[in-house]
């Protein structure tokens, strides 16, 4: 994993931090991009300032904005798709034509098992994060042959500090939640997607495309 270089957006929250801490370990010469990544130019930017990137973690994440279906407001779904479904695009079409033109690279998404389920009152949410796992999985079909392995870990129910901060592991109310829902009757440690991102990383990770791997407890399969 030495002499390589990984971008990880937005490492400041989501799980950008524990898989830079991961990567690092692995002797990856890793390379940050802040929040919020709204705009095309500000994306691309980061792409070419980067320079040679062999391994993309585009990890993205926004609150789930909760409510029933006839209170979505179009500036919540907005934001949603502003927020994770655009930058995503944006990361993956710039870093492309240098993947490609070396005939190798790592595109990893941290996305969300939410849509793969379906959760009641969180339509928008599941929409953009569902929006994203398709677009991995299609682009991970097309540049399969150009020796770039794509995939999604698609995670729920796991430690971060957007989602399931360290506050609501003392919560019984939420833990009983997790018990009723969460065939470990658990909350997953952060650590486990950071060494999931390590594999795919990895140059041992070379048939595996296309996948949204859901990480959630057996909460989906």
């Amino acid at each position: 994993m030495e002499n390589r270089t990984a971008l990880i957006t937005c490492a400041d929250r989501y799980m950008g931090g524990v898989i830079k801490d991961k990567f690092e370990s692995l002797g990856i010469n890793v390379i940050t991009g802040g929040y919020p990544m709204e705009s095309q130019e500000s994306v691309e930017a980061l792409i070419a300032s980067a320079g040679e990137i062999d391994i993309l973690v585009a990890n993205l994440a926004e609150p789930p904005m909760t409510g029933p279906v006839q209170n979505i407001q179009n500036d919540d779904w907005q934001k949603l798709f502003d927020s994770l479904v655009n930058p995503l695009m944006y990361l993956v079409r710039a870093i492309t034509p240098q993947m490609v033109e070396r005939g190798s690279g790592k595109i990893i998404g941290v996305t969300s098992a939410a849509p793969l389920k379906g959760i009641a009152n969180n339509a928008a949410y599941c929409a953009a994060r569902g929006a994203q796992n398709a677009f991995l999985k299609a682009v991970g079909l097309e540049l399969a042959r150009n020796n770039v392995q794509v995939n999604a870990i698609a995670q729920n129910y796991i430690n971060n500090d957007t989602y399931y901060p360290d506050e609501f592991l003392g919560n019984a109310k939420f833990l009983d939640h997790v018990k009723r829902n969460v065939p470990t009757n658990k909350i997953g440690a952060a650590q486990e997607t950071a060494e999931l991102a390590a594999y795919l990383a990895s140059e041992k990770c070379n048939h595996m495309v296309a996948q949204v791997i859901p990480l959630s407890g057996g909460w989906v399969t």
